[in-house]
């Protein structure tokens, strides 16, 4: 396979915010391009004058941000094919939309949405595959004049030839066949005035040199009708991918509450782009290393021949796994910035670095980073059950020889340790887990040479004292 001179593409409709599904798609797309020193552009479908709006627009345009996926050509970007809004673009496809009736490839369309319900009714119940059944095609033009001039507003229908097979290899699954005759002639301008789906999508990018498309699997049946669509214009055609698309854990749909959430409220959340990033470049593709990736090696690795043809399944645990990989492996500066104000207002600024190095291992959300603020920097320690315990049971002559320790060896913690060790006759967990217990509240948690390090001598001093 060819794969010089790569161009993809991501072009979502503003009509709300991104969701894993076509964070998933854009990555990809990215991905391809980025392996293969490619362009990746971003162009705005925003022709549903109803549903589209400016600010679903800026929310997408922060998100691709925030989560790295910067564009070569597109908005606030510019390049070679502006404008890279579909709504900006009415002129462009007037001019195709013109050569189309030059050729006779098109018609108007006057049938009623009603009268298009009940025929596809009417096809079901005899059992056959609804496709439109050409009324408007048979109209004369003094038939189509006098619906003109009752104030009927028709919709353009492209004219699907008869008889034809339409032929592509999919870049997913394969070698993909369609006959014509079971397509039908589809809408490509709505009565408003503009353009449908199949028509614009195909035409800007034809325009816009874009050579490979991946997209989900629901626009397979779309493909032959491009396909048509481009031919009859002259336009050179992409190669198009079909991705499996996302499911829940039980196969079924991708709810809300197993997934479907945006990424708005998964970075809300505290999942880190990284994060996101590691999950879905795996979901319906296979990576030769299900090993940690920064966004290069991610690129690096996207091959075609590993996107599966499978429903991929969402899997929560998976990307609580990522989570947990991207806290290990960003920087410091940029851990500290997640973290939020709760925390800086708790830890000392001059501390950041070593409360961070200390309780990283034991953080997957800003959330649990507060937790561990609180109780190591908080006035008043709040202990779990399993310390009060675990303290108890070690009794105050454990603690009493732990503070003439921590008076003479200080935060040295294999000394103090050791001294503890001869002075009380415990050892292992008898040893360790009083000893954490009393200093964080918890039994698990940070290591106690980082812990002991971090806390000041006279919040150190104070715990233990308050054990005795």
């Amino acid at each position: 396979m060819n794969l010089a001179n790569i161009k993809t593409r991501f072009a979502p409709s503003p009509t709300g915010y991104l969701h894993l599904g076509n964070v998933r798609t854009a990555l990809f797309n990215a991905l391809l391009a980025r392996r293969h020193e490619g362009q990746f552009l971003l162009r705005i479908e925003d022709t549903d004058r109803e549903r589209s709006r400016p600010a679903y627009v800026a929310a997408l345009l922060e998100d691709l941000r925030w989560l790295g996926l910067d564009w070569q050509e597109g908005p606030e970007i510019s390049g070679p094919h502006e404008p890279y809004a579909q709504s900006e673009r009415a002129a462009i496809y007037a001019c195709y939309y013109r050569q189309l009736e030059s050729a006779e490839r098109v018609y108007p369309c006057f049938c009623t949405p009603a009268e298009l319900a009940l025929s596809r009714k009417t096809q079901l119940a005899t059992g056959r595959p609804p496709r439109y059944p050409g009324t408007c095609a048979r109209l004369s033009e003094a038939e189509r004049q006098a619906r003109i001039e009752r104030g009927l507003q028709p919709t353009l229908r492209f004219r699907v030839p008869v008889g034809r097979m339409i032929e592509f290899v999919d870049l997913v699954r394969g070698p993909q066949r369609f006959a014509s005759d079971d397509i039908g002639d589809f809408v490509i301008r709505r009565a408003d005035g503009t353009p449908q789906f199949f028509f614009a999508n195909a035409v800007d990018d034809a325009l816009m040199g874009i050579s490979h498309v991946l997209r989900g699997e629901d626009h397979l049946a779309n493909t032959p009708r491009q396909l048509l669509l481009l031919e009859s214009l002259e336009l050179p055609a992409p190669r198009y991918g079909h991705l499996a698309l996302i499911v829940g854990a039980d196969g079924g749909p991708l709810s809300k509450r197993l997934g479907g959430l945006g990424v708005r409220e998964l970075r809300a959340q505290g999942y880190l782009p990284e994060a996101l990033l590691n999950y879905l470049a795996r979901l319906g593709h296979a990576y030769e290393r299900d090993i940690w990736m920064g966004a290069a090696e991610l690129a690096a690795g996207f091959v075609l021949e590993r996107l599966g043809r499978a429903p991929a399944r969402y899997d929560e645990i998976q990307l609580l796994h990522w989570q947990t990989e991207a806290v290990q492996h960003v920087a410091p500066e940029r851990l500290w910035d997640w973290m939020g104000t709760a925390v800086w207002e708790r830890v000392p600024a001059d501390l950041s670095e070593e409360f961070i190095a200390a309780i990283r291992p034991n953080v997957r959300f800003p959330a649990d980073a507060l937790f561990w603020a609180e109780q190591l920097f908080g006035v008043d320690l709040a202990r779990s059950a399993d310390s009060q315990s675990v303290i108890a049971m070690a009794g105050s002559g454990f603690f009493i020889h732990a503070l003439a320790a921590y008076d003479r060896h200080g935060a040295a913690y294999q000394p103090l340790v050791d001294d503890l060790r001869q002075r009380t006759g415990v050892k292992g967990k008898a040893l360790f887990m009083p000893l954490r217990a009393a200093l964080t509240g918890e039994t698990h948690g940070p290591e106690l040479a980082r812990v002991l390090a971090l806390l000041r001598p006279e919040i150190i001093e104070r715990r233990l004292r308050a054990c005795c």
